[in-house]
């Protein structure tokens, strides 16, 4: 297949909802496996509800996700000449007219429809009248002539065939009256000045392929090929809204989702190749075809995307996980206070911390709360369940381990183990009963990645100070 066109339309109201994300996602993996372009395009014709921070968040979003777009980025609004020229000439071709009816007039058609139980449509009661008769002071909108009679049928590679009556299908307008173009124009218009080749959207448009073919029929362009996609609903069923939690990308982000997992995730929601789950970009690109895109909703399972996240954590190279870390900071939960302690030996202890942390990790929210150790300050206030592991006995045997640990030639996790494990079998205890405490010395905290490893990463001074705060006896 040659010279594929995708392209991704988000209208710019709000952040880049994850359903869009996964639309994007598709076309690109689209364009990208038939050695196609996918194109972006700002549909901002809405200029009282499109917004600057929103195009900034589509785009971020985007760049997030590692979804790129080939050539410039196109806004809608700025075509607007361009729409209305190719109104002008359905209008000499015969296809299109002008409308002179009233809000009145348009209200009692609804008003008409609704009594008769029908649906509301035009009536076309300008479709073959006279200029001549046209009301003094009215600004006409221009109507697209729409066929009267017979089916349109719209060959989808996921819904299938979708016949719509054209009888159904009424003169809708391709031209306001003050001269500005409607989406259904401007989205034929773009499309096809863009060469796009394949269209990949949402199954809530698929009413509006019936409408744009006939678009593309009057001008004589040919049409693209169409794909409709089935919504995202959330856990119960009902279409994915605020209240099953995130809608933007951005959001994921705060969460601490790895961009590669989100993307794995969004790709495996109405997408199937048997019963693998995960796959890297390369391999996304090579399997995705249209075909395996199922006509059903698919369903949001937040714990899905966790897991499928811890499994990227642990996978993660740690070099390219500690920059991943360090670069979301400012969006996770405590991380701009991270960033302010974040010098040269808190990120080297961070970095040396890292193996042990994820794997107890699914998200790097969690990952940065395990960390918590590294930047408390002296003398740390244990939490509930450390504080219990802190009792006078408890104190009595770290206060016993001290001079081991102070005596100790190399500061590493064999020699600090070696001396926990000797004070235990001095003391006659278990070694969890010396290793706990410890722990909720430490880390104020009754789980942590490895003890030992705690101890190196928070180095010989630090160790032995915060385990001096706890037993009570200075170094």
């Amino acid at each position: 297949m040659s010279n594929v066109v995708t392209r991704f339309a988000p209208s710019p109201t709000g952040f880049l909802h994850i359903g869009g994300a996964r639309t994007a996602l598709f076309n690109w993996l689209y364009a990208r496996r038939h050695g196609g372009k996918m194109m972006l395009r700002i549909e901002d014709t809405d200029r009282e509800r499109s917004t600057q921070a929103a195009i900034d968040a589509i785009i971020d979003g985007m760049k997030w996700l590692g979804l790129d777009w080939d050539g410039d980025i196109i806004y809608q609004f700025s075509r607007a000449a361009r729409h209305r020229e190719v109104a002008e000439e359905l209008l000499a071709r015969g296809k299109a007219y002008r409308c002179y009816a009233s809000q009145q007039e348009l209200d009692e058609m609804r008003e008409l429809a609704r009594a008769e139980k029908r649906p509301p449509r035009y009536d076309g009661r300008w479709r073959d009248r006279d200029a001549a008769d046209a009301p003094a002071g009215v600004a006409p909108v221009i109507r697209l002539k729409a066929p009267l009679d017979g089916e349109t049928v719209i060959e989808d590679a996921v819904q299938g065939r979708v016949v719509f009556p054209n009888n159904d299908i009424d003169d809708f307008v391709l031209l306001r009256s003050d001269g500005t173009p409607t989406y259904m124009l401007a989205v034929v218009v773009d499309d096809h000045d863009m060469g796009v080749t394949q269209i990949i959207r949402g199954d809530d448009h698929l009413t509006n392929a019936a409408r744009q073919k006939h678009i593309y029929e009057a001008m004589g362009w040919e049409a693209p090929a169409f794909a409709h996609i089935p919504l995202i609903h959330g856990p119960d069923g009902a279409k994915l809204s605020k209240r099953h939690g995130a809608l933007g990308v951005d959001a994921y982000r705060a969460m601490g989702y790895l961009p590669a997992a989100l993307r794995n995730y969004l790709v495996r929601l109405g997408w199937s190749q048997g019963d693998r789950e995960f796959f890297s970009l390369p391999e996304m690109i090579e399997a995705f075809d249209l075909a395996q895109v199922h006509r059903s909703p698919a369903r949001f399972d937040y714990a899905k995307l966790e897991n499928m996240n811890g499994h990227y954590l642990r996978d993660s190279n740690d070099d390219e996980l500690f920059e991943a870390l360090v670069a979301t900071l400012p969006w996770l939960e405590g991380g701009p206070e991270v960033v302010k302690l974040l010098d040269d030996g808190k990120r080297a202890q961070l970095r040396a911390a890292l193996p042990g942390l994820k794997e107890r990790a699914k998200t790097l929210n969690q990952l940065l709360d395990g960390a918590a150790f590294l930047f408390a300050q002296r003398p740390l206030t244990p939490d509930a369940k450390a504080a219990q592991l802190l009792s006078a006995d408890c104190r009595a045997r770290l206060a016993a381990l001290q001079p081991k640990l102070v005596a100790l030639p190399e500061w590493t996790a064999a020699a600090t183990e070696a001396a926990v494990r000797e004070t235990a079998e001095a003391l006659g205890v278990k070694l969890g009963e010396i290793a706990q405490p410890l722990r909720a010395a430490l880390t104020g905290r009754a789980t942590s990645p490895g003890i030992f490893d705690v101890l190196v990463v928070l180095g010989r001074a630090e160790s032995l100070g915060r385990i001096a705060d706890q037993s009570g006896v200075a170094i």
